[in-house]
């Protein structure tokens, strides 16, 4: 097979014209294409009024040899990456079965590749079923009664199921564990084009249709789900060197797991398993993460000024953004897991507090686009001790709680507002989409001072990049603080908590992960670092590379 990148097309090609413009880039004759098959289809709106496809296709041609020495020259013609997944151990007979708790994306994808492997996996769950906790979740929004262990952040499918399902990242990825990951979406339910658009997602509805798929899947192959399972402590006991090592885990009823290996996939909000990691001495530390707030505006006035003429195209569908402000206080003011036309919703996870979220369903055909618009903070702007940052957070969202009312709705401030320095006592004509609803106020009551001053200063730049961003009446509502995780589970080469071997932290809440996919391909890299350990073979550096590092999207 032959790689092909960069083919740029007009928007409004004809069916035949890729065709044809696949012959005439690589000067062959019809017959000699004997198939096609398109990796990456993405865009080029820089010029919205003339706006260009940009396809990346696999092609099966005749004397594929002669046609590279021909065009030995042009980087845009190669040959095909292989990017077929390779299961790195298979688990010998009667191996112990491995613990994974937390069913987000990276436990579910950690879980399915153990089951695939042959380990069986026990997978451990503090909230309920994705249906289940849908109800609840719609509780909160709908009547303002909150689940603790069963809303936006707890539950199956983690705090992605409440999301746009956005399936793309920054993410370096030369072992294609993204590729393994949609496959296995597409064979759950998702739709196929997530294998080849340039910014895939698949919307809330979809998402919980595919993760119960995943679960029947993990079970029929000798995975154990429980739910209402949660992990209170763990077992810790010396190894033959007398070195700390894990033996298993604690649950809330009292029952003992044992367990030599466990992967920690719990998520950026479980805040009272990073207080019990604490506890039993796992080597933690404060990380920087960001608040802010959730912006929206009309759906139509993104797509227009992204796709000019071109607005509504369903091959472009609704317009998303990426903007970054460098603040002169030397703090960056960015948008973040952008939802376009979606809502923005209630993602609290503790009583008497309110967070901010956004989610889109597939069809992203409402109303809104939002986004959260957030600044970047580090452990010096909370100083005390690793859970310090978890304490910055409940004091704003508390303070957010106050200042909606008391009962869940959420504070908002028009812009307008928000760059004279006055509370709102209104709203105008963009109408916010949280519920249970939007109180007007100030946000100052519940952010902090240079939080806001970093955003007054980033609107009107944004506003040149998007005309109408900073029009009077879109609406912030507070606050955004769960980002990414306050703490980082420090691990080391072979992914294991560099002092508890056995304990294998991934994903969000570990700190090396942000989104969906990042979360996944993190869940697919500790399962085998977890299947080369229990068959006792080392971690390669490949596996490890990049692992010390975490990653965001936004």
């Amino acid at each position: 097979m032959i790689r092909l990148t960069e083919l740029r097309l007009p928007l409004a090609h004809p069916e035949d014209a890729l065709h044809a413009a696949i012959l005439q880039r690589l000067g062959i004759a019809g017959a000699a294409l004997e198939s096609v098959q398109v990796v990456r289809r993405g865009y080029d709106a820089r010029n919205p009024r003339a706006i260009m496809l940009v396809y990346t296709l696999d092609l099966a041609v005749r004397d594929e040899a002669a046609l590279l020495r021909r065009h030995a020259g042009d980087p845009r013609i190669a040959p095909a990456p292989d990017t077929r997944y390779r299961f790195v151990a298979r688990a010998p007979e009667g191996a112990p079965r491995p613990i994974v708790i937390g069913t987000g994306p990276c436990g579910f994808m950690a879980a399915l590749v153990l089951a695939q492997m042959g380990f069986r996996p026990i997978i451990l769950e503090r909230g309920k079923p994705v249906r289940e906790r849908t109800k609840d979740t719609w509780a909160l929004w709908r009547r303002g009664v909150l689940t603790p262990e069963s809303n936006v952040q707890f539950g199956e499918g983690g705090a992605g199921t409440f999301s746009d399902g956005k399936l793309y990242s920054g993410i370096k990825d030369p072992r294609h564990y993204g590729r393994k990951l949609l496959q296995e979406f597409v064979k759950a339910g998702a739709p196929e084009e997530i294998l080849y658009v340039s910014k895939p997602h698949i919307g809330t509805f979809r998402l919980v249709t595919m993760v119960e798929s995943i679960r029947a899947e993990i079970e029929a192959l000798g995975g154990e789900y429980r739910f209402g399972s949660k992990v209170v402590d763990l077992l810790i006991a010396p190894d033959a060197a007398g070195e700390r090592r894990l033996r298993g885990v604690v649950l809330e009823d009292g029952e003992t797991l044992r367990a030599e290996h466990v992967v920690l996939a719990i998520g950026h909000s479980a805040r009272d398993s990073f207080a019990m990691l604490r506890e039993r001495g796992v080597f933690l530390e404060a990380k920087p993460f960001s608040i802010g707030v959730r912006i929206e505006h009309p759906q139509g006035l993104i797509d227009r000024a992204r796709f000019g003429p071109n607005a509504g195209n369903p091959l472009l569908g609704a317009a998303d953004y990426k903007l970054v402000h460098h603040g002169s206080s030397g703090r960056s003011v960015y948008s973040f897991c952008m939802c376009p036309g979606g809502r923005v919703v209630a993602a609290t996870s503790e009583p008497g507090r309110v967070v901010t979220n956004g989610m889109s369903q597939y069809s992203r055909a409402e109303f809104n686009a939002n986004a959260g618009l957030v600044v970047g903070i580090d452990p010096a702007d909370y100083p005390g001790d690793v859970l310090a940052g978890v304490a910055f957070q409940r004091r704003w969202e508390s303070l957010a709680f106050e200042a909606g009312g008391g009962d869940y709705r959420a504070p908002g401030q028009m812009v307008g507002d928000v760059l004279a320095g006055r509370a709102s006592t209104t709203l105008g004509d963009v109408v916010p989409s949280y519920r249970p609803g939007v109180t007007p106020t100030d946000l100052a009551r519940c952010l902090p001072d240079f939080v806001l001053a970093a955003i007054r200063e980033a609107l009107p730049a944004f506003d040149r990049q998007i005309p109408g961003f900073a029009r009077p009446d879109a609406v912030m509502t507070g606050v955004e603080t769960r980002t990414s995780s306050p703490i980082r589970i420090r691990r080391g080469p072979d992914l294991q908590s560099v002092n508890t071997p056995g304990l294998f932290p991934a994903g969000e809440g570990a700190g090396y992960a942000g989104g969906i996919l990042s979360a996944g391909v993190d869940g697919i890299r500790v399962a085998e670092a977890l299947a080369l350990a229990a068959t006792g073979q080392p971690v390669p550096r490949e596996l490890s590379r990049g692992t010390e590092t975490p990653v965001s999207y936004g």
